[in-house]
């Protein structure tokens, strides 16, 4: 994509974790607080299956994981620097779409409202598809042309589907394979890409 093409706010959705919450800065958290990682930061966190970037048990990690996506510590994510205030401009150009890979929506619906309360809530949208590559036909039926997700996989199976995917960059996407698509390195940088239309 060209960085000069102009994106209008009622063709893009977004993901939730990594991109619009900082979900993995609670996993870092909690994996300091709980099992005393305390040499673990998020940089350290450079591939997207968690497995094969830590050396730890397993059960480890899928304490951690489950966690991180509990309704409690859902709420506790902080905002992506920047995300609340350009999705509280762009909603005021019509609805916020969302499109995540979480089982279930409720928590995500009450994070966003906590986190963007100058948002009216009847102009959130978000769908959980409970798996990745199940996000397309939701994007397909929303008549989304933009995506912005932190998983390298995803932005590749939209991309093969006529979808123009944008990489919001976090460690576990820094590959070098991974330039095969714009990279948002932050919300300003998004925010831009709208020109005239935010």
């Amino acid at each position: 994509m060209n960085v000069k093409e102009s994106i209008r706010p009622s063709e893009i959705a977004f993901d939730i974790d990594g991109v619009v919450a900082d979900t993995m800065a609670v996993f870092v958290q909690l994996a300091h607080e709980r099992y005393g990682l305390t040499h673990l930061t998020k940089e350290d966190l450079r591939c997207f299956n968690l497995y094969d970037c830590l050396k730890v048990d397993r059960s480890i990690v899928d304490d951690l994981i489950c966690l991180t996506l509990d309704d409690e510590h859902t709420l506790l994510a902080p905002p992506v620097p920047g995300a609340d205030l350009v999705l509280s401009r762009l909603a005021l150009h019509g609805p916020l779409r969302f499109v995540t890979a979480r089982i279930w929506p409720d928590s995500v619906i009450r994070w966003l409202h906590r986190n963007l309360p100058a948002v009216a809530p009847e102009s959130i949208q978000v769908v959980a598809t409970g798996d990745p590559e199940a996000k397309a036909d939701v994007l397909q039926n929303m008549g989304i042309r933009y995506f912005v997700d932190d998983r390298l996989e995803t932005c590749r199976q939209l991309a093969l589907q006529g979808f123009r995917p944008l990489l919001f960059d976090q460690p576990w996407n820094r590959q070098p394979s991974g330039d095969e698509f714009p990279r948002i390195r932050t919300w300003g940088q998004l925010a831009g890409w709208f020109d005239g239309n935010l």
